[in-house]
C-alpha cells in the first residue's frame, strides 16, 4: 500500500462523510429557524372575513391568501393547480375584484371581504352560477370550476358596473361577443376543454340577472 493510495481513500471517505453531514445539518438549522420564527413573536396577526364571517389568524408573514384559506381554514374548494397565477383555479373574489390567491400574501388582505366558492353557494342552494355550470356541463373533471365559477360571478359584475344607471338593458342584452366573453375569462384554465359550456352558462346566468 502506498502514500498514495491512502492518501485517496481518505480523501474519498471524507468526503462520502461530509455528504451525509452536510443535508443533516442543512435540516437541523431549518428546524431551527422554524422553531425561531414561532418561538420568537414573528407570527402576524391577520384578521379578515371570509364568506361573512370574521376570521383571526397567526400566520407566518410568507403564508399565500391560497394558503390560508387550505391549510387554516380549511375552505379546500379553492384548488391549487400551477400555483404561479397562470391556470386561475385559484380564483376567488377579494372586495368584488377576482384575483389569483396563490400570487398573494394574506397579510397583504388585513381588514378584506374574501368570498370563495364555499361562500357563494351550498348543495342544496346554489350561487346560479353553479346552477348554470350544472345546467349546461361547464365542467368535467371539476377541479378548475371553483375557479371558474369565482371569476364568472365576477366579470358579470365587472359588466354590470359598465352599464349606465339609466340603462334599462339586462346583461344578456349588453354582453359582448363569445370572443370577448372568453378573453375576460382566459386567466382561467379549463384543461377539459369544456369552454363552450362555460361561455353557455355565463349567458344563461346573465339573463337571469338582468341589470
Amino acid at each position: 500500500m502506498t502514500r498514495d493510495d491512502v492518501t485517496r481513500r481518505g480523501v474519498l471517505q471524507g468526503g462520502a462523510a461530509a455528504a451525509a453531514v452536510l443535508p443533516l445539518a442543512g435540516r437541523q438549522a431549518t428546524a431551527a429557524a422554524g422553531g425561531q420564527m414561532s418561538r420568537g413573536g414573528r407570527m402576524a396577526a391577520v384578521e379578515l372575513t371570509v364568506n361573512g364571517r370574521e376570521v383571526h389568524l397567526q400566520l407566518d408573514p410568507r403564508t399565500t391568501l391560497l394558503d390560508a384559506l387550505r391549510e387554516h381554514l380549511h375552505l379546500t374548494g379553492t384548488k391549487k393547480g400551477c400555483d404561479h397565477g397562470q391556470c386561475g383555479a385559484c380564483t376567488v373574489i377579494v372586495e368584488g375584484r377576482r384575483i389569483n390567491s396563490c400570487l398573494t400574501l394574506a397579510v397583504m388582505h388585513e381588514g378584506d371581504a374574501v368570498t370563495t366558492i364555499e361562500g357563494l353557494g351550498t348543495p342544496d342552494r346554489l350561487h346560479p352560477m353553479q346552477r348554470g355550470f350544472v345546467a349546461h356541463d361547464g365542467y368535467q373533471c371539476g377541479y378548475c370550476t371553483p375557479g371558474q365559477i369565482c371569476s364568472a360571478v365576477a366579470v358579470l359584475e365587472e359588466i354590470k358596473a359598465g352599464i349606465p344607471s339609466h340603462a334599462t338593458e339586462d346583461l344578456q342584452n349588453v354582453l359582448l361577443s363569445d370572443t370577448e366573453l372568453r378573453e375576460r375569462m382566459s386567466g382561467n384554465i379549463c384543461r377539459c376543454a369544456a369552454y363552450p359550456n362555460i361561455i353557455a352558462a355565463i349567458r344563461d346566468v346573465a339573463g337571469e340577472a338582468g341589470a
